[in-house]
């Protein structure tokens, strides 16, 4: 059932504790299930809404990238010392599936594709690659960009793939022959600190909307000091057709913020989270301007976000150790 959204009554109806701060987090397809990650390497499976919680082990570092199966059945995650883990989460005993080694270095995304067959991994060695589902084979693998990768998408016909990187470019592939179709330029997202010797920013997060055609890519700018964490959480929205740019959605007052992942609304409302020295904050935009039309204030720096459309959840992963749920209420 789809509920009517007033995102300016937000508000946490739920905080589950884990013993060590939180990474990143996704809710299940069907509303019943929330996963976390934390720096302990584990994830942890929480019940909703009660709040039960399994805890998952096999990982050997953190893991920044998760995906459900559309069916909720299977969860995938990616480590940072390049371990693909498939899960069966929907019995009494939820267990590992299969591992692969699949990426050299930090596994940053993963997604699965809208019929459920095939999985998308990305990574630090610059690699694109993808997977059987079903058997956990690898079906093809490629290059093409030049820095880390940090955030796949798959469009909703599941004939094209989307990548962005630290660059800023983001680039869509063909996955029937995986040839590059275009790219489209969102390098405002990429800061070269010359003093640092640092290159900061990239693509963290991509979200597309079908009714709209438009793309938005969300990170941050104005890396004035990236090593001391002072930058400022950055929207942009893209026409899918043309991929020219259509909004830059820049937020005032977050000297400390970075936006670690976008989503849509139905009616075409954005949402990001950013979490830095900041604290932790629910940016939402609509087409028409550029700045924010709400914020929400989360209680403690947030590294992660999932929305699930039907129930109004949205679940956050937090630097103190907690998974929040909140509502937006009709």
């Amino acid at each position: 059932m789809n509920l009517p959204i007033d995102f300016t009554k937000t508000h946490v109806v739920h905080q589950w504790k884990h013993d060590r701060p939180l990474i990143a987090c996704r809710i299940s397809p069907d509303g019943q299930q929330a996963v976390s990650t934390s720096e302990d390497s584990s994830l942890q499976l929480w019940r909703i809404p009660g709040g039960e919680k399994t805890i998952l082990k096999g990982h050997e570092s953190w893991v920044h990238a998760l995906c459900y199966s559309p069916d909720s059945q299977q969860l995938v995650s990616g480590g940072c010392e390049g371990s693909l883990m498939w899960w069966a989460v929907r019995t009494d005993a939820p267990s590992l599936l299969r591992k692969s080694d699949a990426h050299s270095g930090w596994i940053r995304g993963v997604a699965i594709s809208p019929d459920g067959s095939t999985l998308a991994s990305v990574g630090n060695d610059m690699l694109v690659k993808l997977w059987s589902m079903a058997n956990g084979e690898k079906i093809a693998e490629w290059g093409g960009h030049e820095r880390h990768i940090y955030s796949v998408e798959f469009h909703p016909s599941g004939n094209q793939l989307i990548t962005g990187d630290l660059l800023g470019k983001i680039h869509v592939w063909n996955i029937a022959d995986r040839k590059l179709e275009r790219t489209i330029e969102a390098t405002p997202l990429y800061t070269e600190n010359k003093g640092q010797q640092a290159e900061y920013g990239g693509v963290r997060s991509l979200a597309y909307h079908a009714e709209r055609k438009e793309l938005i890519a969300g990170g941050t700018h104005k890396a004035t000091n990236p090593f001391g964490a002072v930058h400022e959480p950055l929207m942009l929205r893209f026409g899918w057709d043309d991929g020219a740019l259509r909004k830059s959605h820049a937020c005032e007052g977050i000297p400390g913020g970075l936006v670690w992942r976008v989503q849509w609304l139905k009616d075409g409302t954005a949402v990001g989270v950013s979490g830095g020295s900041t604290g932790g904050l629910l940016l939402f935009f609509n087409d028409s301007q550029e700045k924010e039309i709400h914020r929400f204030n989360l209680p403690s720096l947030a590294r992660d976000m999932d929305i699930h459309l039907e129930s109004n959840m949205v679940a956050t992963a937090h630097f103190d150790s907690h998974l929040r749920i909140s509502i937006m209420n009709a």
